[in-house]
C-alpha cells in the first residue's frame, strides 16, 4: 500500500499512546478518517456509512497502539489499520473506498499474518478482537459493485512492502525515520488549532 508520512503522522504516534491526550487524539484522527472515507464513497451512501465507519476507525485506534507495541514502524502500524478498513469496505461492497485492489488482499494478509493472528483477524473479520464488547454500528452493503472493475482510489503494486511518499513527494520504501523534533502538539485533536 502506499501512504503519505509527514511529522503529524509521528506526532499522532506519540499522542495515540499517552493518557488523556491519546484520547483527544483518537477522537480527532476519528473523525477525519469517517470525514475521507464518506468523501471517497458514493454519495447515495455516505451519510449511512457515517456511523459505522465511526465505530470502525475507533477500534482501529486500538490496533494502531497494539502494532506498535507489537514493534512495528509508525507506517506499518499505521498500514495494518488501513488494511483492515480495505478488508471492512471490501467485506460490504465499497470497492469505490478501496485503496488497494481487491486482488491484492490476501498478499497483504499474508504480510501481517502473524500480528492478524494474534488478534484473530481476518479479511471476514477485519476487527478481531480489536472489535468492541457490543459490536460496531452496520450499515448497508453494496455486494453488486464487487463486479466494478473501477476502483478509482485503489493503487496495485505495492502489496509487497510499507510504501511512503515523503513530505518532498519521494517514495521512500518501509517509511522514514521519525524525526527528532517531533511536538506532540502537531497532532490531530491536540492543539487549539484542531478545534
Amino acid at each position: 500500500m502506499k501512504l503519505k508520512q509527514s511529522v503529524r503522522h509521528f506526532a499522532a504516534k506519540q499522542a495515540l499512546t499517552m493518557p488523556v491526550v491519546g484520547d483527544l487524539a483518537a477522537g480527532k484522527l476519528v473523525d477525519l478518517h469517517t470525514r475521507i472515507f464518506t468523501d471517497k464513497a458514493d454519495p447515495d451512501h455516505a451519510d449511512e456509512r457515517r456511523e459505522h465507519l465511526d465505530g470502525f476507525f475507533e477500534a482501529t485506534m486500538d490496533s494502531y497502539v497494539a502494532a506498535l507495541e507489537a514493534g512495528y514502524t509508525e507506517a506499518g502500524a499505521r498500514e495494518i489499520t488501513h488494511v483492515q478498513a480495505n478488508f471492512d469496505f471490501y467485506n460490504h461492497g465499497w470497492v469505490e473506498m478501496m485503496e488497494i485492489p481487491p486482488d491484492e488482499l490476501d498478499t497483504h494478509y499474508d504480510r501481517y499474518r502473524e500480528f492478524f493472528e494474534t488478534f484473530d483477524v481476518t479479511i471476514a473479520d477485519p476487527l478481531g478482537t480489536f472489535a468492541p464488547p457490543g459490536g460496531i454500528p452496520e450499515a448497508p452493503s453494496t455486494p453488486a459493485k464487487l463486479d466494478d472493475e473501477t476502483h478509482r482510489y485503489a493503487k496495485g503494486g505495492f502489496a509487497d512492502d510499507v510504501y511512503v511518499e515523503g513530505p518532498d513527494g519521494e517514495l521512500l520504501v518501509g517509511g522514514q525515520d521519525e524525526p527528532d523534533d517531533v511536538a506532540v502538539t502537531d497532532a490531530p485533536g491536540v492543539s487549539d488549532d484542531d478545534v
